[in-house]
């Protein structure tokens, strides 16, 4: 098994909502740690491109930089918890692996984790 590994972080506020009670908005800089598994290396010796992974994670979480993420599809439906956003980011990539490895070479998202807040995180797994 490889794994290979990306970092991004982002700037966002957020309220969410806890016991059906909202908390006041604020926010965090929020570190994303990506890592992708795979059974397989390329005829190049690569599970995938960095670059490449690096690039859409990116394009991924772009739309949350400096914003409320209460504001932002789909949070302006779903309570944006650090769980949520891990699970929206790992799913996002997920597609995409499958898309880049043509199905094949079974690539998947092993895991993605937020840190929003030092000593915490929340991590999603893919199934």
């Amino acid at each position: 098994m490889h794994l290979l590994q990306v970092s991004a972080s982002f700037s966002a506020a957020h309220a969410i909502v806890i016991g059906g009670l909202r908390e006041a908005l604020h926010g965090h800089d929020w570190h994303v740690t990506l890592t992708i598994s795979g059974e397989s290396l390329d005829a190049e010796g690569l599970l995938i491109d960095f670059h490449a992974v690096s690039a859409r994670l990116a394009e991924v979480i772009a739309p949350f930089a400096n914003r409320c993420l209460n504001d932002v599809p789909p949070f302006d439906r779903l309570n944006p918890t650090a769980e949520l956003v891990a699970s929206h980011i790992g799913q996002a990539m997920t597609g995409w692996l499958f898309e880049m490895s043509d199905g094949g070479r079974g690539l998947k998202v092993a895991e993605v984790r937020i840190t929003e807040a030092v000593g915490c995180a929340a991590i999603y797994r893919s199934p």
